[in-house]
């Protein structure tokens, strides 16, 4: 596929020229206008629901890994902007309308791990090539909503159970492990609001 081609996102179909062999899932929904420029956004896509990604109009997909657990539910909104982010789900993450997400953004809502030594170490053998999935420890999922108008810049995270208010703005960089008001700029490790972290 040469550079730059974008697809319409459309569930089910095979993308001419795609150089990744797969087919847009069948539990996506799509508004009018949305494109994507490959299918390899979708590799790690596992969810099952009968609506595992919903996108509405005019949004860009590009470069993006699309990861959703079984369970997992990725919603974003009307005439977006998704640049080679990653987007990793475990239960819901939610993104309003005319939202920019810059390249090398990681959005969570999980740790997909559990955080104690012990369970850690449970983990570990449950995913190991002789353990047994099933008997993985429960992993907390809290999920994520980015309102409207919001601009994620480069190499920012975004962490569980955060909730970015509308027209906020996270500098390049930022890790954002609590909410965000509404129209606020924020910025470093752990994000604080412009004024803060310059203090």
């Amino acid at each position: 596929m040469s550079e730059g081609v974008m697809h319409p996102l459309t569930p089910g179909s095979k993308l001419e020229g795609d150089w990744f062999d797969a087919r847009i899932p069948e539990n996506v929904e799509a508004g009018e206008g949305s494109v994507i420029d490959s299918s390899f956004c979708f590799k790690h896509f596992f969810a099952t629901g009968a609506v595992g990604l919903r996108v509405g109009r005019h949004v860009t997909i590009w470069r993006t890994s699309l990861a959703a657990d079984t369970n997992g539910i990725i919603e974003i909104g009307d005439h977006c902007y998704v640049s080679n982010a990653s987007l990793v789900c475990s239960s819901r993450i939610t993104i309003g309308s005319y939202v920019m997400i810059a390249g090398g953004v990681t959005i969570a809502d999980s740790d997909f791990h559990p955080l104690g030594p012990a369970a850690r170490v449970a983990d570990s053998v449950a995913l190991s090539p002789i353990g047994d999935r099933r008997r993985r420890p429960a992993i907390e999922a809290r999920p994520v909503v980015i309102e409207d108008d919001v601009w994620i810049g480069y190499n920012a995270t975004v962490l569980k159970g955060v909730r970015i208010g509308a027209g906020a703005i996270v500098a390049p960089g930022s890790v954002v492990i609590r909410d965000v008001a509404s129209g606020m700029l924020v910025s470093g490790n752990p994000a604080r609001p412009v004024d803060e972290a310059q203090s």
